[in-house]
């Protein structure tokens, strides 16, 4: 089970963030995590949001280069060990890890952990076979602190 993540870059100016932020705020987009990576010219934002599809094609319209990617969300113990686990299963599997970010949803004894892997379906199945719960888009939502 897969969820869907916008991928922007940037080129590392002043101002280049908030064109994004305010693109997503006038389309009444809501970013549920966030993640930031950058380099002395360019960055690149990881995010997940609450409708990726009007995202994707509302930050393309306004001239910035987005791609949609798949990711998955599990849900881990909010305690020492929690992301230890997943990442042990992973690794037992000879399963890539590429990069990872994390958030607290509504529940403070779980933190969701966001995943992107080289061999998505082959760790679906050694997750699941773990007893690590998989988060669809639905249940992201429903994780997801609500104001």
């Amino acid at each position: 089970m897969s969820i869907k993540q916008i991928s922007v870059f940037l080129e590392n100016k002043k101002g280049r963030l908030i064109a994004i932020t305010d693109c997503l705020s006038r389309n009444k987009i809501n970013i549920r995590a966030l993640s930031i990576a950058d380099t002395a010219d360019f960055g690149i934002i990881r995010m997940i949001v609450d409708n990726p599809q009007t995202a994707y094609e509302k930050l393309k319209e306004d001239g910035i280069t987005v791609i949609e990617s798949e990711v998955l969300a599990v849900q881990i113990p909010n305690q020492p060990g929690g992301m230890n686990n997943v990442l042990k299963l992973l690794w037992d599997a000879g399963i890539n890890l590429e990069y990872s970010y994390a958030f607290f949803g509504n529940d403070p004894q779980y933190a969701i952990l966001i995943l992107k892997v080289d061999k998505k379906s082959e760790a679906n199945a050694i997750l699941e076979k773990g007893n690590i719960k998989l988060l669809s888009n639905e249940e992201l939502s429903e994780q997801t602190i609500q104001g």
